[in-house]
């Protein structure tokens, strides 16, 4: 059992974001995909955890409002709190680690 670790980045706090997207139609989902990788890790299929400033946090959502289609379109952003952090669970791979350099 492995645990990820809350950061914080240029003496910034960071939170913990678990992002899960539906999206059917493949240009906007692979626009969505594209802009995710900017922010966290890939994970799993239609799944990132991310670990973000508030600020980065605001331009995460900035950014994905712009591929969205809010009639058939899903994304959900799950924040996990730091006391919530410490029981996440990992099997098989090991856990997110927060990346120091993001693409934004």
């Amino acid at each position: 059992m492995n645990e990820a670790k809350p950061g914080s980045r240029a003496g910034k706090q960071t939170t913990f974001y678990v992002v899960a997207y539906d999206i059917s139609d493949d240009k906007r989902r692979t626009r969505v995909h594209k802009t995710l990788k900017g922010f966290g890790q890939w994970t799993e299929f239609s799944l990132f955890e991310c670990f973000l400033t508030k600020k980065e946090m605001l331009q995460l959502r900035a950014k994905l409002d712009k591929h969205l289609n809010a009639e058939t379109d899903r994304v959900r952003i799950y924040t996990i709190c730091d006391g919530c952090l410490g029981k996440i669970e990992t099997l098989g791979i090991p856990p997110p680690v927060e990346q120091t350099s993001y693409v934004i």
